[in-house]
């Protein structure tokens, strides 16, 4: 049911997401465009919130409805980001991404994937374009606005009652102070948007992944819709919005670097070049160390220690705090090798992730750390092996050694 649904839910979410920004822009003046420094502040906070949790929509959109609501006569003088030779190209290749969804939930992974990894790949990319150009210019011009809101003519004392404290620009020093908090405000909330990609990334089944898309739209539109009605409900959704990514931020940051390392081996092909090391390896935990205090996917160095024979798992949280190692509870491992990247099981527990890297290099694995279990095909590539078995064809699966 959900499989046959989540293609139009994720059509009518995205509609909805596109036609907000130029549906306000058609809009007479309401209560909405409130001049005060509150509802400033209040416009800009979901302005950043909203880019940050899809930036490339997010600053098509938002400049879409710049150029729509800019006299044609000072479009000209409009930022880059709100020029229609930006916006256009931007909205089409976020239609397109939805398009893919689409076309996902009946496609096989294998087709998918590789797109799946592109998407990621552009939201890095157009998410480091928000924050060092759209970012600053969203808090420029918020910094620009508090102050001209200020008191337009306050004369001073002892002979200088001709100067006003208005012709005195102190935006600068403004911009000084918020620029750091809105680009942090932006980071933390693009990094919970972004570990939706890399969910996607890790999920087979294309309903799941339009099912992510569709609350990510949602929630966008959501923003977007309440910015138009009112501000103050906007901005206290835009701060629920904040709170909840900077409680998962650690999470978040996990996932990122972990779709960081994917994208990079998979589009690079890595594994081509690569050949694992004799004693240690880097890889990511999984679930099963979650017991012994190692946040699942957490980037570290899987270490042989034949001498003690275990094996140790050695991190630094946030990739630069102090080190901690933990011993890897392993009892009959065995590699499971899957269609896009292998694991490290115990049974049913999965002890290791292994990046792209490693794929077609698992028997050197298995001689360097001495799994007893050998190689087994595990998830996607276990299924078509039963399926190709069941019809008659040559098992895919790895032989044990």
């Amino acid at each position: 049911m959900l499989k046959r649904i989540a293609p139009l839910c994720l059509v009518l979410g995205l509609l909805a997401v596109f036609a907000g920004p130029l549906f306000a822009a058609t809009q007479p003046a309401v209560a909405s465009k409130d001049s005060s420094p509150g509802g400033a502040i209040s416009a800009a906070l979901a302005t950043l919130t909203g880019i940050a949790i899809s930036p490339l929509l997010g600053t098509g959109a938002y400049g879409a409805y710049k150029w729509v609501t800019t006299d044609e006569t000072k479009r000209a003088s409009l930022p880059w980001y709100a020029k229609a030779g930006f916006w256009a190209p931007a909205l089409l290749i976020a239609g397109l991404c939805a398009l893919k969804d689409v076309l996902g939930t009946v496609i096989p992974p294998g087709f998918k994937k590789p797109l799946d990894v592109l998407e990621t790949i552009e939201n890095k990319c157009s998410g480091l374009v928000a924050a060092g150009a759209v970012v600053p210019f969203t808090i420029d011009a918020l910094s620009k606005m508090l102050v001209s809101s200020g008191p337009q003519a306050t004369a001073l004392p002892s002979g200088l009652a001709t100067i006003h404290l208005a012709a005195m620009d102190f935006s600068w020093l403004l911009n000084i102070l918020t620029v750091p908090f809105g680009i942090a405000v932006f980071c933390v909330v693009w990094m919970a948007s972004h570990a939706i990609n890399v969910l996607i990334l890790l999920s087979p089944w294309g309903a799941i992944d339009a099912a992510l898309k569709v609350g990510r739209a949602s929630l966008l539109g959501l923003l977007t819709l309440s910015t138009t009605l009112n501000p103050w409900v906007s901005a206290t959704l835009s701060i629920g919005v904040i709170v909840v990514s900077w409680l998962i931020a650690g999470w978040a940051f996990r996932l990122t670097i972990f779709g960081g390392s994917f994208c990079w081996d998979f589009f690079t092909l890595r594994k081509k070049r690569f050949k694992p090391a004799p004693v240690e390896n880097r890889v990511f935990s999984s679930n099963a160390l979650c017991a012994l205090g190692v946040p699942t996917r957490s980037y570290g160095r899987w270490i042989n220690e034949p001498q003690n024979g275990v094996w140790r798992f050695t991190y630094k949280p946030w990739l630069f705090l102090a080190e901690r190692s933990v011993v890897i509870p392993a009892t009959n491992p065995y590699l499971g090798k899957g269609l896009f990247i292998s694991t490290v099981l115990d049974g049913d527990a999965t002890l290791l992730i292994l990046s792209p890297r490693y794929r077609d290099h698992e028997e050197e694995l298995v001689a360097i750390y001495g799994v007893e279990g050998g190689v087994q095909d595990a998830g996607l590539l276990r299924a078509w092996g039963a399926m190709r078995e069941l019809f008659g064809g040559a098992s895919t699966r790895a032989q044990v050694v």
